[in-house]
């Protein structure tokens, strides 16, 4: 069985905590791959990809802990991996691009309107240079409509329309974290935007914190496709 690296963009301004956050994540999804190497490392920390891959040698699968499947995964982790001097390894589809990640996040939101009926508010990042991110929470969020019939609002950190600038959407409402750790977006900035924009209903924590979210990557490793995937296909044109 080929080795696995989790890898995500961890944080700068604490690389140390955020690493051993995906470290304990990587021992969760091993639980569910008895026999196969699962290892962590961070983007913030400068070495630790290139360290990780001559550690766990060639013909390795890649899973990105991203929410996005845009330049990060199709462009940036190929070239690290180029750079680390990695050979016949496969960068498979980004956490966020999971068919079982939208599922789950549909579970989580009907769980939660078993105890508020307003409508669903999902959070997400966004970027202010390319639309793959917007794309995939705007797929989400139809998906959630789709299925639960319920009103859904999507907003981001990174560009319009911007948490902070959100109506007031009632006591009822729900915001759901489409993020995959508990990094300072989560626990800084969507507390700060919400509480600006006059938000009174209730914050869920991250998606990436749900305790599905081991079992379900695992899933994604077993069955990986040979075929090295790059870019999300939640996308314009």
């Amino acid at each position: 069985m080929p080795p696995v690296l989790i890898t995500a963009h961890g944080q700068p301004s604490n690389p140390a905590l955020a690493a051993a956050e995906l470290a304990d994540l990587a021992a969760k999804v091993a639980q569910f791959l008895p026999g196969q190497i699962v290892a962590s490392a961070t983007l913030a920390e400068p070495e630790a990809l290139s360290e990780a891959i001559a550690k766990l040698g060639p013909g390795g699968l890649l899973f990105p802990l991203f929410m996005a499947g845009g330049w990060f995964t199709r462009t940036h982790l190929p070239a690290r991996l180029t750079a680390a001097g990695a050979q016949d390894w496969q960068v498979l589809e980004p956490l966020g691009c999971l068919t079982a990640l939208h599922d789950l996040v549909v579970k989580v939101a009907r769980e939660a309107q078993q105890t508020r009926q307003g409508p669903i508010l999902l959070a997400a990042h966004g970027s202010s240079k390319t639309s793959v991110p917007s794309d995939i929470a705007t797929h989400v969020a139809a998906k959630i409509h789709a299925e639960l019939g319920c009103k859904v609002h999507v907003a981001f950190i990174d560009q319009p329309p911007q948490l902070k600038d959100l109506p007031p959407l009632g006591d009822q409402s729900i915001c759901l974290p489409f993020f995959a750790a508990s990094g300072g977006h989560v626990t800084t900035d969507i507390p700060a935007s919400l509480t600006q924009s006059g938000f009174s209903g209730t914050l869920l924590p991250a998606l990436g914190l749900r305790p599905e979210i081991p079992a379900l990557i695992a899933e994604a490793i077993r069955v990986a496709s040979p075929v090295c995937v790059q870019e999300c296909r939640y996308k314009r044109g």
